[in-house]
């Protein structure tokens, strides 16, 4: 691999930076909507956490895209997105706790393991859809939780406005 000068380095960041840093912000737009959400309903998975898999997931899938052009060999941004899944998957199962016969952190879990996939959508280069999905993401944690309560847990239902 070839070094490259200082000035070498911010004249081939130009016409990138731009796209590199819209596509990333963003996700950390989507990432932050979403942990907004959950760290107002004190969860374990919160802003700042969101916000980083997000951003981290646009943040691998754009710079998979940029090595794509410069023949770099072996560079595959499919096979980045899979890796990323594959990382979150690792900590989403640290979120998922089993206390006597009660398991918690499911929703956590499924939560930055779909936020990873929208910072993939917003690195990629779609951030109209990433923007979507996280609204789609936004709107399935806070009206589908209530229904959820009074449908399946009816004796909690009092508790749960109670928290809200």
């Amino acid at each position: 691999m070839q070094q490259l000068s200082l000035a070498d380095e911010w004249r081939q960041l130009g016409p990138v930076a731009m796209s590199f840093f819209v596509r990333c912000g963003i996700a950390a737009l989507c990432g932050g909507i979403i942990g907004l959400d959950r760290e107002l309903k004190h969860k374990p998975a919160g802003l700042r956490t969101n916000i980083l898999i997000c951003f981290g997931s646009a943040m691998y899938m754009a710079i998979g895209l940029l090595l794509m052009p410069a023949g770099t060999a072996g560079v595959d941004p499919t096979r980045i997105a899979a890796q990323v899944v594959t990382g979150i998957g690792f900590l989403g199962a640290g979120c998922i706790i089993q206390q006597g016969g009660r398991i918690t952190g499911l929703t956590s879990a499924a939560t930055i393991w779909v936020v990873a996939a929208i910072g993939l959508v917003a690195g990629a280069g779609h951030p109209l859809l990433a923007l979507i999905s996280s609204l789609a993401v936004l709107a399935t944690l806070a009206i589908l939780a209530p229904i959820e309560e009074h449908l399946f847990h009816p004796s909690h239902s009092d508790d749960f406005h109670k928290n809200e």
